[in-house]
């Protein structure tokens, strides 16, 4: 089992997260609405996220097939490292609940998390090689201020051994985690969980 990180504000636990305006109730859901929780996730009908999204179920299928796309897509930059990117975004955006959740897929996927901790001490710093620490840069400094992107931001992860597909994937990574940040930021809070009674 991974152990437990809880490190300025941020965790490595099982969250959950709570809307603050009304979600669909299920029993009143469309077939149009059902369809598309069932497209987006296998826990959608459970979290109050896709419930308060699917209130306009077609943005909600594109948002999903947009990210499970640049997310869970064969081939190009390796899984872990699509998540090590977007746990960096979450970090920096304040994103707790994102953070948590990418922070747990990057241990999965990595089986170590090690970076995880140094990410949430300091997510500019982050990384256990030149690879990671050229990602965890590079995501940090497209989320900070896109508009300072220059060519020589993406030659020093070629210099760390992305190629240039690998590069488009880390990219698209980082970019749709400001939308996801910004939805979970805006619609509602993370919940942590309860401690453990005192025995």
């Amino acid at each position: 089992m991974t152990d437990i990180i809880r490190s300025h504000g941020f965790t490595n636990e099982s969250l959950e997260w709570d809307a603050w305006l009304d979600v669909v109730d299920l029993d009143e859901a469309t077939a149009a609405q059902i369809a598309v929780l069932e497209e987006s996730h296998p826990k959608a009908k459970a979290s109050d996220y896709y419930l308060f999204l699917v209130h306009q179920p077609e943005i909600l299928r594109q948002r999903s097939a947009a990210f499970n796309a640049i997310m869970y897509a064969p081939g190009g930059l390796p899984r872990a490292e699509r998540e090590l990117s977007t746990t960096v975004v979450s970090r920096i955006n304040g994103c707790v609940y994102c953070a948590s959740v990418h922070a747990q897929r990057f241990e999965q996927l990595a089986r170590r998390n090690d970076v995880i901790r140094q990410v949430f001490a300091d997510p500019r710093s982050a990384g256990t090689t030149k690879r990671e620490q050229a990602i965890a840069q590079f995501s940090a400094a497209l989320t900070e201020s896109p508009n300072d992107i220059r060519a020589d931001h993406l030659l020093a992860l070629r210099e760390a051994g992305l190629s240039d597909a690998e590069i488009l994937d880390l990219i698209h990574s980082i970019a749709i985690f400001a939308w996801a940040n910004r939805l979970m930021l805006n619609l509602g809070e993370p919940v942590f969980p309860e401690p453990p009674a005192a025995s």
